[in-house]
């Protein structure tokens, strides 16, 4: 009786370990990343965060390769991809273009990682770019101009999300007078944003994506004149 108590008392005060999974090793690697940078979040780093021995992790991600891929993973599942199929193309790219600024800039080391790493065959990212490319061609932008898109939004946002995870006065030329212009450009931006209340990240964006927005926009008519043309030609 007195042995069964023992084995009791200690099953109770053994720690309670992780059950070790793909995702948790994942959201263990963007944790270590969000503190520590791409250097410290390693296998070993994220075996001894989980307190695990590093050949357990290889039970279910084969390698660095694979982590970075469950990584991004984790990121643009953040990104919404509803609005593809709700919305006009343009209100839906306008909608994606904003979630998707927030998930990196949640997640600032995992940008220029993220930039340009392949996408991995078997990743789930896929399916966010699946959404929006079949909106896109539902819509009537070519299959062979969608990707295009894609890639010029993706490009924008991206810098973005670098720009919203800066310090706001990154470009603060100081006490100079021998650059009059940028400085006066500066103090009226910097008056004109704080009677309204906006940050500079978020007014630059705003500029951007309107920008943006107005070319496709300007673009896709002009597709759609031409295939008019054809139409009448033929």
């Amino acid at each position: 009786m007195a042995s069964e108590e023992s084995a009791k008392r200690r099953r109770a005060g053994r720690p309670k370990q992780n059950v070790l999974s793909p995702r948790l090793i994942h959201e263990t690697a963007l944790r270590l990343i969000d503190r520590h940078g791409v250097e410290g979040a390693g296998m070993r780093a994220i075996a001894a965060e989980l307190g695990v021995r590093p050949s357990s992790l290889y039970n279910h991600v084969a390698g660095q390769a694979e982590l970075i891929a469950g990584v991004r993973d984790l990121v643009s599942e953040r990104i919404p991809t509803a609005p593809f199929a709700e919305l006009p193309w343009d209100a839906a790219l306008e909608q994606w273009a904003l979630g998707y600024r927030l998930a990196f800039a949640s997640h600032p080391p995992t940008i220029a990682l993220l930039a340009v790493q392949p996408l991995d065959p078997d990743s789930s990212t896929s399916f966010m770019y699946d959404a929006v490319a079949a909106g896109l061609v539902r819509a009537g932008w070519p299959q062979e101009r969608a990707l295009s898109v894609i890639v010029a939004f993706e490009c924008f946002i991206l810098g973005a999300a670098l720009d919203l995870a800066a310090d706001p006065a990154m470009l603060d030329p100081g006490r100079r007078g021998d650059v009059p212009a940028f400085s006066g450009v500066y103090r009226a931006r910097s008056e004109a944003l704080e009677a309204s209340g906006t940050s500079p990240a978020d007014d630059a964006f705003g500029i951007g994506l309107r920008a943006m927005l107005a070319g496709l926009r300007a673009e896709y008519a002009a597709l759609a004149a031409q295939k008019n043309d054809d139409r009448r030609r033929s």
